[in-house]
């Protein structure tokens, strides 16, 4: 890295999670209050929209509007809230469940993670809507999903189980989505990895929460880098412009520091 993190101005995110590009636009989830909100590069985050359940991540639809992981599944948004869900699977589950992190492949299919707000171990399940809208449960025994992020052709998925500190690779197949085994890449000792990235050489970055860093992971797995983030709860990552981004949370801090719950930036080297 080279010169020192900058903060978007303005508020500070109880759960800020989820960058992604979009066009020529940087978007995000405050999860808790529901809202998906605009990055502009010279001002204050501002809302697009706001939900009455919990927002976990979107992904721009085809043709307008957005595919979102909320409340207790996949919805379909238009500019204004929920157009229509496509299936709510977690409704009625035993213990209260809402969606959390979620990611578009290169394939178009949009795959998004369920988790119990109580965190019960092995409660959350991954799930896939395809482009026709089908939605699918293709993994299980999950605590707390975070990402997935995607290889560039589509046919490796990382996914964190962030309670248990762990970041599995899965081997997909790019016709039909469907996921193979899924085997350890990394795994977190002193932190939970959180939101994901994998960068144009097949590089994964990771958002270490409670630990207030960044990891690169090479190919094969191995820890490459590790960036210090002035905010002890960093929980999404985007790589953009020259520049690293994360978000982070201020949730269960007592005393949140002056860049706990902000957007941070700082160049990358080369």
């Amino acid at each position: 890295m080279s010169g020192h993190w900058t903060a978007w101005p303005g508020e500070r995110f109880g759960l800020g999670e989820g960058l992604r590009r979009v066009g020529d636009r940087l978007v995000m989830v405050d999860i808790l209050t529901g809202r998906l909100l605009e990055l502009p590069a010279d001002g204050e985050p501002r809302v697009l929209l706001q939900l009455d359940v919990p927002l976990g991540a979107v992904a721009p639809r085809p043709g307008g509007g957005w595919l979102a992981a909320a409340g207790t599944g996949i919805a379909v948004l238009s500019d204004t809230g929920v157009e229509h869900w496509l299936a709510r699977p977690e409704d009625g589950a035993a213990t209260p469940m809402r969606m959390n992190d979620g990611v578009a492949d290169p394939h178009g299919r949009f795959w998004a993670g369920s988790m119990a707000y109580d965190n019960t171990p092995g409660a959350g399940s991954l799930y896939r809507a395809d482009p026709d809208g089908t939605v699918t449960r293709v993994l299980g025994d999950l605590t707390v999903p975070n990402g997935p992020a995607f290889t560039a052709d589509g046919t490796t998925m990382y996914l964190a189980d962030s309670a248990r500190g762990v970041i599995h690779r899965i081997a997909v197949d790019p016709e039909s989505g469907e996921p193979g085994q899924r085997g350890e890449f990394a795994s977190v000792e002193d932190g939970s990895p959180d939101g994901m990235t994998v960068d144009a050489d097949g590089f994964v970055w990771s958002a270490i929460w409670g630990a207030g860093r960044v990891h690169r992971y090479s190919p094969a797995g191995a820890l490459d880098r590790v960036v210090e983030v002035p905010a002890v709860q960093p929980t999404s990552v985007l790589l953009t412009n020259g520049r690293l981004v994360v978000t982070s949370a201020t949730v269960g801090l007592d005393e949140p520091g002056e860049f706990d719950g902000a957007v941070l930036s700082i160049a990358l080297d080369g």
